[in-house]
Formats: structure tokens, C-alpha cells, sequence
């Protein structure tokens, strides 16, 4: 017996409170269903981004939106066809990622990653650290990502200024950074990979900012030029605190593990326990803003 389908998605709970509907589960830990041609909604697994989970999208002749769980979705653009809606996960992450970028940035400003080997080796290391008080930090990339760091910075006596692509009231845009970084202690990237962000922390960017800035990166790898940043760390002149990196996974033999002055962390920004109920808030709502012919949350590429 052929089971019609018409939205396939990633999380159980979500496809058990959608009961009603022709909905079924694919979360990547199983084969693909064999019957794909009545798919109107399909959801991307998460947990990692696999270009495995997109491929099924050829084989939807009925498929009229895409939805990720993830913030990022330029790892779906390339298997999107005409006339497909494409939605994402904005909000789903903002406080997990929120969360690493000001871990990530508290560990760089006091050494945690010094003391945690001086622990190993049984040395007490005892010594002077950057902190937070009174320095100047820079979000480049101001959407809801950008905006949870800063409301998680607020309470560490910190002076912030944000960039985004336009300007707005309070935000700068992106052509004011060669103004902006020579004064920032701490830069924070929080944008998403488009052509405009590809390589935009390149040797120049790198360059203009101050002698010991902390490099803090929660967006995509591709957004930093590794070889740049790689001349910059072993020159010791700039700190980085990275959770994704380029390429990615990072090879085992990969300079970029045992530069200087960087800590690294496997791009797990969003994975923590508020992603599964996040994301069946999303998928519900979804689905069924869709069944009900409403328009879609976070669309970000039109039919």
C-alpha cells in the first residue's frame, strides 16, 4: 500500500501533534521514503549539515517549500529549483548561539583555555587576563542572532556597536568597518553566508584591527579567510575564538589547531537542549500555517 505524503519532517513530536495530516518522518538516521512524489513540505534534517539531506529534493515533483531548522541555509541554495519557497530557522538558535559566542568570548578574555592546560599539567599558572569590563565590543551582522549576544553582553559593562548590511537607527553599515575595527577589543560575527559576506574578513579586515582584538566567529566559516587569519595568529598580533571554521570538519593535520591564541569549538552553536523543543515549535507552526494556505514564517528565498 502506497501512504500519500505530503510533508516529510525531521522531529517526532512534531509529527505526532500534525497527526491529522499526511505527515511522515526523516530525520537522517533512516533511508529516505521510497514515495516521494505528493511532498509539498519538506523539512531538512539537523543536527549536522550533510548535503545528503538536501538530495532528496530532486525527487519531489510537488514540493513547494523548503524549510531548515538552521539559521544558515546556504548549504541548501545550490539544490533549489525555480518556483521554490525557501524558509529558515531564524529564532530556533539565537540563544544557543548567543550563549557560545559570549562562552567563547569569556574564555578567550580570561584564558580559559591556558589555565585548563596548565590544570593537565599540574602547574598553577596564575596571571593577568583581558576581561570584559570596559571593552569595546563590535557585532558585525545584526539580525536576531546579533541582537541575543548583545541583550547577553549587557550585563558585562561592555560598549557595543553593531553592523549589519544597512544601516538603521543604532546599527552601521557594513562600509563603516574600516572606521569601526581599529577600535574594537572584540569582534563578533553573527552573519549569515551570502555572496556579500563570502571571504569579507579577509587580510584588509584583519588588518584594521587593533594589535591583541579577539576574532569571535558563531556564522560560517567561509565568512574568514583562514590563510589570512592564520598569518595574523602566528604573528600573534590578533586572539580568534571559533566555532566554525573552513574548511569543515577541520582536518587533524590542519595548521589551525595548533596555531597560537586560538580556541576552537565544532561548530555546535545551536546544540544544546532548547533545540528539539525550538524546532518542533517551528515545524508545527509551519506545516500548519501551510496546510491553512497562511504565509510562511522566515521565508528568505520567494517562489
Amino acid at each position: 500500500m502506497i501512504v500519500t505524503v505530503r510533508y516529510l519532517i525531521p522531529h517526532p513530536d512534531a509529527v505526532t501533534e500534525l497527526g491529522e495530516l499526511d505527515v511522515a518522518l526523516y530525520d537522517g538516521t533512516q533511508p529516505v521514503p521510497g514515495h516521494l512524489d505528493d511532498v509539498e513540505f519538506y523539512a531538512v534534517p539537523y543536527g549536522i549539515i550533510d548535503p545528503r539531506f538536501c538530495e532528496p529534493i530532486a525527487r519531489m515533483p510537488r514540493l513547494k517549500v523548503v524549510q531548515t531548522v538552521t539559521a544558515g541555509y546556504d548549504h541548501v541554495l545550490p539544490y533549489l529549483r525555480p518556483g521554490l519557497t525557501l524558509a529558515n530557522g531564524r529564532g530556533v538558535h539565537d540563544a544557543a548561539t548567543a550563549e557560545l559566542a559570549l562562552a567563547l568570548t569569556l574564555a578567550a578574555r580570561r584564558r580559559l583555555p591556558d589555565f585548563v592546560r596548565a590544570q593537565a599539567e599540574g602547574r598553577w599558572a596564575s596571571g593577568w587576563s583581558a576581561g570584559l569590563a570596559d571593552a569595546r565590543v563590535l557585532i558585525v551582522g545584526y539580525g536576531s542572532i546579533g541582537a541575543a549576544i548583545e541583550r547577553r553582553l549587557a550585563g558585562f559593562e561592555v560598549e557595543i556597536s553593531r553592523v549589519a548590511r544597512s544601516a538603521r537607527p543604532g546599527v552601521r553599515p557594513v562600509s563603516e568597518l574600516p572606521e569601526l575595527l581599529p577600535r574594537a577589543d572584540v569582534v563578533i560575527l553573527a552573519m549569515p553566508l551570502t555572496p556579500e559576506t563570502d571571504g569579507l574578513v579577509d587580510k584588509d579586515f584583519l588588518a584594521r584591527m587593533a594589535d591583541g582584538a579577539l576574532l569571535v566567529n558563531v556564522a560560517r566559516g567561509r565568512v574568514v579567510d583562514t590563510a589570512a587569519l592564520l598569518a595574523e595568529l602566528d604573528a600573534g598580533r590578533l586572539h580568534a575564538a571559533l566555532d566554525v571554521t573552513e574548511p569543515e570538519p577541520l582536518p587533524a593535520d590542519h595548521p589551525l589547531w595548533s596555531a597560537p591564541n586560538v580556541l576552537i569549538s565544532p561548530h555546535v552553536g545551536g546544540l544544546t537542549a532548547a533545540l528539539a523543543p525550538r524546532a518542533r515549535r517551528l515545524l508545527v507552526d509551519q506545516v500548519r500555517r501551510y496546510a491553512a494556505g497562511e504565509p510562511l514564517a522566515n521565508v528568505v528565498v520567494g517562489p
